[in-house]
């Protein structure tokens, strides 16, 4: 099993509307890509300096799951619109 887990940062401006557009965009991804076995996105409430705004944890089979994802053309589209908003991300993938 791989566990993939990303957490970002977005711009002030529009930021509320951009979280919730891109926590609605990550969660269809459930539908659309096979290989993508379980999906939590949450948008933060915490109020301290270190905090990220939004983080998704996702499961896949194997690494090869995890590939097949990420060039995904739905998930590609995700990625430009996260992108276009986001000021930072940071990334933590491992298996169990």
């Amino acid at each position: 099993m791989v566990k993939h887990i990303v957490m970002f940062d977005f711009k002030d401006e529009n930021k509320k509307e951009n979280l919730e557009k891109a926590k609605e965009m990550l969660e269809a991804l459930l539908e659309s890509i096979p290989t993508l076995k379980s999906m939590e996105v949450g948008i933060n409430f915490s109020q301290e300096d270190r905090a990220m705004d939004l983080s998704l944890y996702s499961e896949f089979e194997d690494k090869t799951g995890l590939e097949a994802y990420a060039i995904h053309p739905a998930h590609l589209e995700v990625v430009t619109f996260i992108k276009s908003v986001a000021t930072a991300s940071k990334v933590s993938d491992y298996t169990i």
